[in-house]
């Protein structure tokens, strides 16, 4: 039995080819440091609960393109009682970013958020009123990466996004300034933070679109407002990682929390992914 298995691509997924090994090995290398064994198995194959002593979808990319699979295979984890971090009702409620509608009604400092069955121009032109601004994002309530995510300006024409239910939310311009802020943390414990900006003319702040990571400390009002977004969502995360923006009000607002498969910038952390493998083990039992 191997201690920790972590979810991979799928074995027909030829979008991400072999980049997700790098980030495998900075996972497992803590773990390793701590005598765990450490395995990679595509998200879509089944687990059975004699053969991982704990599974993590880590990096489970492309989940969100195959949403009926990927419901699919959290229903049989949950039901075949593998041990799994973050949970499966967690990752389940995670999948959709509904979540940050919810996040806001229990007092979370987040984005506004307009969540629609259909995306519709009648839709875009509402949120333009509601939030006073004259650009939106526009991005699926499933997915990742940015996919499907398009800025939209009044008076424009609707061209390109999700082709299924959305969510809209205002431009931000702090993406391309302070950037967006991500803190990370283990059990609900703080680890470290990096800031991520994205390139002139571009609003995505992912490293594959150009974006700059930098390692960065916290102001106490951000730790706050994550600390407020880890509250309102339930008890702690194994791993957790809240993306914070400047807002329109220039207070830090949640702009995703990810807790499925975020990359963990473990390179950034000062004691090296310590406080992970030590999340990791606790999880164990």
């Amino acid at each position: 039995m191997v201690d920790v298995l972590l979810l991979v691509p799928a074995r027909d997924e030829h979008r991400y080819g072999d980049s997700w090994l790098t980030l495998f090995e900075r996972l497992a290398a803590p773990l390793r440091a701590h005598g765990l064994t450490v395995e990679a198995q595509p998200w879509t194959d089944p687990v059975a609960p004699s053969q991982a002593r704990l599974v993590m979808p880590s990096l489970a990319w492309g989940y969100h393109a195959r949403q009926a699979d990927w419901f699919a295979q959290l229903d049989a984890f949950e039901a075949s009682g593998v041990r799994m971090v973050n949970a499966p009702s967690v990752l389940r409620w995670n999948s959709t970013k509904t979540y940050l509608v919810e996040l806001a009604g229990k007092g979370a400092p987040v984005v506004p958020t307009h969540a629609h069955d259909r995306l519709t121009a009648d839709a875009v032109e509402a949120a333009f009123e509601a939030f006073g601004v004259d650009e939106v994002v526009v991005k699926p309530q499933v997915s990742a990466g940015s996919h499907e995510t398009i800025r939209v300006k009044r008076r424009a024409a609707l061209d390109g996004g999700p082709t299924g239910p959305a969510l809209i939310q205002p431009f931000l311009s702090a993406v391309g300034e302070e950037g967006e802020l991500s803190l990370f943390f283990f059990d609900g414990q703080f680890s470290h933070a990096v800031a991520k900006v994205a390139v002139d003319g571009d609003f995505r702040v992912q490293p594959q679109f150009g974006g700059r990571v930098s390692e960065i400390a916290p102001e106490p009002e951000a730790l706050r407002a994550a600390a407020m977004v880890l509250e309102a969502a339930g008890p702690p995360l194994t791993y957790a990682r809240v993306d914070l923006i400047r807002g329109l009000d220039h207070t830090p607002q949640l702009m995703e929390l990810e807790v499925i498969e975020p990359d963990l910038f473990l390179e950034h952390a000062h004691d090296k992914g310590a406080a992970f493998a030590a999340a990791v083990m606790r999880a164990m039992g």
